[in-house]
C-alpha cells in the first residue's frame, strides 16, 4: 500500500535537510544541493550555511515555516555573546574593588584580612583553609589584595579579547572567591554570589553543552522568581498593599537623580508599578522555559525592569548581570543582526560540538544544581536537619558560592536614617567627614556610580538600619579615623581634618527625606533631615 503524499513529502524534505545541513562541517558542503557561504538564494542575497551559526540550509520548495521547525535551535552566538559581556562586568567588579580594597581590607583598613585569618586559624585550625577558600592564606598584605584586582582585571580583559578564555574564567572566579572572603562585612551581598555562580557556570560553557543554557536559564528564573516570592513570604505590609515604591526610591541605598522624579509620581502610578514588578517575578519567569516568543517576551520584560532600576538606583553590576543572563533567552538568529553577518560566521567557523565529557560533565552539574535548589526548599518547608550526602553538598555548594538562595527587596525600608561622622577636638565644634556617594551635605547632588559599588557607603546604610552592638566593623573604622590612616581616608570624599586626627569622634543619627519641591527649587536641597540622637561616639 502506497503512503499518503503529506507523509512522503515530510520524509523527504526531512532526509533532505538532514543531508544538506547536519552533516555539513564549516569549509565542507556535501553537494551543489547544500548552497554553501558563497552561494545565493536565488534573489542574489548571500547567505551562509553553518549549522551552528543558526541559519539553516535555504533549499527549493522549503518554507520558513517548515525551516523553522526542522532546524534545531543553536546557541553558538548566544554562547560567544555572553562570555563578553560577562567579562566586561568582572572587569568592572575588579576594577571597583581595585580603588577601595586596601582601605577596607588592607593591613591598615578597616578590617584588615590578615588579623581575620589568624583568628579562623586560631579557632578552627586546618579546617579554616577549607571554610574560608581565599588565596590570601599565602599573602595578606596590600599588594596581594590589590595585585589580585589588577590580575582579575587582567584575565577578564583576556576573555572578552578571545585569549585563554577557559584560563581567564578560571582566575576570574578564584580571584573573586577569595577577594570576597576577604572583604568579609563588604562582599557578602547576594550580587557578589550571583556572580560567583554565573562565573562558574561560565567554565562549562566554554565546551559548548546546551545544558549549560538550560542551567543559565534556571539561574535567571530563580533570581526572578525568588526576588518575588520573598517579597510576599516576608508579610512586609508595604508590598502586599501595593505602596513599596512610595519609599523605595527615598530609602534605597544611593539613589540616582531620576529618584527624586519618581518619589514625586501619583500614589496611583506607583501602586500600577509596584504591581507590575509582581507580574514580572512571579509569573514571567515561568517563560523562561517556554518557545522561543515567549522567552522575548520575558526578556523584555526583564529590561524593562531592571532598567528602570538602574535608571533609578545605584546597584553596581547587579542589573547588567541580570541583563547578560537574558541573553540566553535569544537565539542565534537573533543576535546576527546585531553582531553581523561576517563576525557572526567566524564565531560559528570557531566553534566546536560538545564531547561527551562535556556533555557529561555539564550533566552533573545540572544534577548537582537541581539537588542542592530541592534540598533548600525542603529544608525551608520541612525546618529539619540535612542528612548526608546533602548536608555536605549544601555546604560546599555555599562555600564555593556555585549554588545560592536569591531574594532581593523582601523587605521595603520605609525611613531613611543617615549615619553622619563627625569629629572634634573640643567636643565643642564638630565637623562632618563626607562620604563620596552616600547622602550627607543636604545640597549633595545625587549621581549615578554603576557599575562601581562603594563598598563602604553602602555599609554605612545597612549600618544605619541597626544599632553599634550588630555593626561592630563601625568602630573598627571611627577609630581608624582618630588614628589617620590614610588608606580608610582614601575611601571619603572629605576629610575635615588634614593636618592631624580629631581626639573625638562621634556618629550622629539623622532621618533624611527627599526635600518638597518648593524647597528644593528654593533652595538647591535635595535633601531635608531632622536629629534622632548619637548613634556611637570614640574618645
Amino acid at each position: 500500500m502506497s503512503q499518503p503524499f503529506d507523509l512522503r513529502l515530510s520524509r523527504w524534505l526531512g532526509a533532505r535537510a538532514l543531508q544538506c545541513c547536519l552533516v555539513w562541517e564549516p569549509g565542507r558542503h556535501p553537494g551543489k544541493e547544500c548552497r554553501g557561504p558563497d552561494a545565493t538564494d536565488g534573489r542574489g542575497v548571500s547567505h551562509p550555511c553553518d549549522l551552528d551559526s543558526g541559519n539553516p540550509c535555504l533549499n527549493d520548495g522549503l518554507t520558513k515555516r517548515h525551516r523553522n521547525s526542522l532546524y534545531p535551535d543553536h546557541y553558538v552566538l548566544v554562547s560567544w555573546a555572553f562570555l563578553r559581556i560577562l567579562a566586561l562586568i568582572y572587569l568592572a567588579a575588579f576594577a571597583s574593588l581595585a580603588v577601595q580594597i586596601t582601605g577596607l581590607v588592607g593591613t591598615e583598613g578597616i578590617l584588615p584580612v590578615r588579623d581575620y585569618l589568624e583568628e579562623a586559624h586560631r579557632e578552627l585550625g586546618s579546617r579554616a583553609y577549607w571554610q574560608i577558600p581565599t588565596l590570601f592564606w599565602f599573602d595578606a598584605s596590600g599588594y596581594a589584595l590589590k595585585g589580585a584586582c589588577l590580575a582579575g582585571m587582567a584575565a577578564a580583559a583576556a576573555v572578552f579579547l578571545n585569549i585563554f578564555v577557559r584560563t581567564g574564567l578560571l582566575l576570574c572566579y578564584g580571584l573573586y572567591l577569595s577577594l570576597v572572603y576577604a572583604a568579609q562585612n563588604f562582599l557578602e551581598f547576594q550580587w557578589d554570589m550571583f556572580l560567583l555562580e554565573s562565573g562558574f557556570l561560565a567554565l562549562f560553557l566554554t565546551f559548548g553543552s546546551r545544558i549549560v543554557v538550560w542551567l543559565y536559564r534556571w539561574l535567571l528564573f530563580r533570581f526572578m522568581f525568588m526576588g518575588g516570592v520573598v517579597k510576599l513570604a516576608s508579610g512586609d505590609p508595604t508590598w502586599w498593599s501595593l505602596t513599596a515604591l512610595k519609599y523605595h526610591f527615598e530609602t534605597q541605598p544611593l539613589p540616582s537623580p531620576l529618584a527624586w522624579y519618581g518619589h514625586q509620581l501619583p500614589d496611583s502610578v506607583l501602586q500600577l508599578a509596584t504591581a507590575s514588578v509582581f507580574v514580572i517575578e512571579l509569573v514571567v519567569p515561568f517563560f523562561v522555559f517556554l518557545p522561543r516568543k515567549f522567552r522575548l517576551f520575558a526578556a523584555a520584560s526583564f529590561l524593562v525592569l531592571q532598567g528602570t532600576i538602574m535608571l533609578t538606583g545605584n546597584y553596581n553590576f547587579f542589573n547588567l548581570l541580570t541583563l547578560a543572563l537574558c541573553v540566553f533567552l535569544l537565539e542565534d538568529r537573533d543576535l546576527r543582526p546585531l553582531l553581523g553577518a561576517r563576525l557572526s560566521q567566524r564565531i560559528a567557523e570557531k566553534a566546536r560540538p560538545a564531547s561527551a565529557l562535556a556533555t557529561r560533565s555539564a550533566g552533573i552539574m545540572a544534577v548537582v544544581t537541581l539537588s542542592v535548589c530541592g534540598t533548600l526548599l525542603w529544608v525551608t518547608n520541612t525546618q529539619q536537619r540535612l542528612i548526608q550526602p546533602f548536608d555536605a553538598l549544601v555546604r560546599l555548594t555555599a562555600t564555593l558560592g556555585i549554588v545560592n538562595g536569591y531574594g532581593p527587596f523582601a523587605v521595603m525600608t520605609t525611613e531613611r536614617r543617615e549615619i553622619i561622622i563627625e569629629g572634634s577636638n573640643d567636643e565643642t565644634t564638630w565637623a562632618a567627614y563626607e562620604f563620596k556617594y552616600k547622602p550627607g551635605v543636604l545640597t549633595k547632588p545625587l549621581s549615578w556610580n554603576i557599575p562601581h559599588q562603594p563598598r563602604l557607603d553602602w555599609q554605612m546604610w545597612f549600618a544605619a538600619l541597626g544599632d553599634e552592638r550588630r555593626n561592630a566593623w563601625l568602630l573598627r573604622f571611627m577609630e581608624k579615623l582618630r588614628d589617620g590612616s590614610e588608606p580608610v581616608l582614601s575611601l571619603l570624599h572629605h576629610n575635615p581634618f588634614p593636618e592631624h586626627p580629631p581626639r573625638y569622634l562621634r556618629a550622629s543619627l539623622y532621618r533624611y527625606y527627599f526635600a518638597k519641591p518648593e524647597v528644593r527649587s528654593a533652595t538647591g536641597q535635595v535633601w531635608q533631615r531632622e536629629f534622632m540622637g548619637v548613634y556611637q561616639t570614640v574618645g
